[in-house]
């Protein structure tokens, strides 16, 4: 009996630890990806304020020839090249016409007048720069790895903390369900940290997991096991820089956007925005393609020159695996299912900053001066579910599992042989 309870207690030591380290590389990302990732999913509704000054325009006769509209925005960007053509939502909207020049720009023209209303770069608009620092840290590469390397251990983070607070001998709720807030501030801040993270952990390992499609690594992975399958790609596999750009058709010179195949694009109905790319210059088609954030309800329909439809592509026709993905992307960026999508996701990153913030303040509170703090290990029988866990997650986050073994490697052979490294680190007694 006496030997079973030192191995629980010696387990519980080693997954403290495990909680510890993880926490301390990753609760820096975690925030940071926290603020980003909240901020972004008011998008929809920062960028309907943005663009408030081209709405409720004068309507004066009828529209100008889509063709004149998107001559007007390629003449205000030198080398301008047409991107795509955005349908407006009401008759008194601007058009945006997205061109590439120099970079990208978004060109608002008034449809009546054919006067360019302002040139905006694509990569300076805010959400644009928000998204690239909740990927990338705006470090392109180097940063997406740091990225999906943080996530992988936000994941153990997660999944040892689960373990943590698995109640043992308690008595009553408080400190598992709700937090005690009457009994110090040491109780307080531990049961805020275990209390949150227990009523937000199945959101956040559902944000983690579903951003991955996006990672660089295991992006990458899951590419390759899909091309086993199938041969199309899709945008969910693509590099951020890239993603924008895989459902479009290359920039071109050549178009004829005739006003047949405007009317037949805005009879479609599709979900808003909607925005139509030339398809092939040689059959003079196009594409339009619905960019609403619930993946679910976008489709893709090619036009030819008179309106009449080519070919269309739905949600439904999709792989299931790719339909998988396409909803979990929907809900990780908050449009899935409306407001309450939302305020789930505000939710859960308000709650991982506050775990985040929380286990900063019990650290520095158990911290002994002069060393990190980790707890002390104390030799342990690991059993076979610890490991097949353990073994899952490495198969399952291979950027994880390539961290682990570099870590074990520099503390066998670098770290355990410094004394006072090994001492500051809590790698010996």
């Amino acid at each position: 009996m006496a030997e079973n309870t030192n191995n629980q207690k010696a387990l519980y030591r080693t997954i403290w630890r495990w909680h510890f380290y993880a926490g301390i590389f990753s609760i820096p990302f975690v925030i940071i990806l926290a603020l980003t990732g909240a901020i972004y999913l008011f998008k929809p509704y920062y960028e309907h304020w943005q663009e408030r000054d081209y709405r409720g325009l004068q309507i004066t006769g009828e529209a100008l020839a889509p063709n004149h509209q998107i001559a007007a925005a390629l003449a205000a960007i030198e080398g301008g090249k047409l991107l795509s053509y955005r349908l407006p939502q009401a008759p008194d909207e601007a058009v945006l016409i997205k061109v590439q020049g120099d970079t990208n720009w978004m060109v608002f023209v008034n449809p009546y007048t054919g006067a360019v209303l302002a040139k905006e770069r694509s990569d300076e608009q805010l959400m644009n720069i928000v998204k690239t620092l909740h990927g990338e840290l705006l470090l392109g590469t180097v940063g997406s790895i740091l990225v999906e390397l943080a996530a992988c251990w936000a994941i153990v983070l997660i999944v040892t903390g689960l373990y943590l607070w698995w109640p043992r001998n308690a008595h009553g709720l408080a400190g598992i369900i709700y937090p005690r807030l009457r009994d110090g501030s040491r109780t307080f801040w531990r049961d805020i940290h275990a209390v949150t993270g227990i009523w937000i952990s199945a959101f956040a390992l559902f944000l983690l997991v579903t951003g991955l499609p996006w990672a660089l690594v295991w992006g990458a992975a899951l590419k390759e096991v899909r091309a086993v399958e199938f041969s199309k790609q899709q945008d969910w596999i693509q590099s951020r820089a890239q993603e924008h750009d895989h459902w479009r058709a290359q920039a071109s010179n050549t178009f004829n956007l005739t006003p047949e195949v405007l009317v037949a694009a805005q009879q479609l109905r599709l979900p808003p925005p909607v925005e139509l790319s030339v398809a092939s210059t040689h059959h003079i088609s196009w594409k339009a393609s619905s960019q609403t954030g619930n993946r679910p309800e976008r489709a893709d329909v090619w036009l030819n020159g008179d309106g009449s439809i080519e070919k269309q592509s739905g949600f439904a026709e999709k792989k299931l695996i790719d339909r998988a993905i396409g909803v979990g992307i929907a809900a990780h960026e908050g449009y899935l299912f409306g407001w309450f999508n939302l305020v789930l996701g505000v939710l859960t990153c308000v709650g991982l900053i506050l775990i985040s913030v929380s286990g900063f303040i019990l650290w520095r509170k158990r911290k002994p001066d002069s060393v990190l703090g980790a707890p002390q290990p104390m030799p342990a029988r690991i059993g076979f579910g610890i490991v097949a866990i353990t073994i899952g997650l490495a198969i399952f986050l291979p950027l994880l599992a390539i961290s682990l073994v570099a870590l074990l490697i520099i503390e066998f052979i670098l770290l355990r042989r410094i004394s006072g490294v090994s001492q500051w680190l809590g790698l010996s007694k």
